[in-house]
């Protein structure tokens, strides 16, 4: 394995059914990575352990909800049992609500977007830690946003729990790089598997902030863009950077 691989990792990786989730599946499994699955809706779990069938990647799929911590903490021990270790895994599943002034945010929607978000990637973390910690390595991925950072406009639930994944991933940082085990975020650019999220000014406004603009004048690619520097965040060569965001956005923080 070179210093940049994964080869012979077990990595989970969160809400790979589809965008992001599924294209750095794809990634490190073509690299040689054990992929496990760990997704909630189980027509796209079924098709991307289909996809990394095809691709001859050792894989296990998993049906979880990450925003429950029974849920997570089964699909861990799913993981143990299947291959004996985890190695790396990738924080990637949220729920996402449609665009809207503060005023109008409800009760709701700041519970899905925090028990998914932030509760859901405290979980994770701690079902990991004991299996990492006893290996002295790990590699821990969360993700964060460039509109948290920013403060973008009609996004604010999003942004706050999108922060407080941050928080968590610099105190887990400090408390764990001890045990071997290192804890990045990553904010990325590259939502064009979503479907607009409304006709409305406010909508409509608020997504071509997020989306558009870019120094690099176009969205990115979960495989090909994204992908790859998660596979460093993942690797050997990733052993003295720790509680770091990396911006994966095309330079679109910039912007702010």
């Amino acid at each position: 394995m070179t210093e940049h691989g994964v080869q012979g990792r077990v990595v989970i990786v969160t809400g790979a059914g589809r965008g992001i989730g599924r294209g750095i599946a794809r990634h490190i499994g073509k690299n040689g990575a054990t992929v496990v699955v760990a997704e909630y809706r189980k027509h796209r779990l079924d098709d991307v352990i289909a996809e990394l069938d095809s691709l001859g990647v050792t894989n296990l799929g998993v049906e979880c909800d990450v925003g429950s911590r029974e849920s997570v903490f089964a699909m861990v021990a799913a993981t143990v049992q299947a291959f004996g270790r985890i190695d790396g895994i990738v924080n990637n599943a949220q729920s996402f609500v449609s665009a809207k002034p503060l005023e109008e945010v409800t009760e709701a929607e700041m519970d899905v977007l925090y028990r998914t978000g932030p509760n859901g990637t405290l979980w994770a973390m701690q079902a990991v830690f004991p299996h990492m910690s006893a290996q002295g390595w790990g590699r821990i991925v969360n993700v964060a946003s460039a509109n948290g950072i920013r403060g973008a406009s009609g996004f604010g639930p999003y942004n706050a729990s999108k922060e407080a994944i941050r928080g968590l991933t610099r105190t887990a940082a400090r408390e764990w790089g001890r045990h071997g085990i290192v804890v990045n975020c990553y904010c990325p650019a590259a939502a064009g598997h979503r479907e607009p999220p409304g006709e409305d000014d406010i909508r409509r406004d608020a997504w071509h902030a997020m989306y558009s603009m870019h120094p690099m004048d176009r969205d990115g690619d979960p495989e090909d863009d994204i992908a790859p520097p998660v596979q460093f965040l993942l690797s050997d060569a990733c052993r003295y950077m720790t509680g770091e965001t990396l911006m994966l956005d095309g330079g679109g923080l910039m912007r702010a």
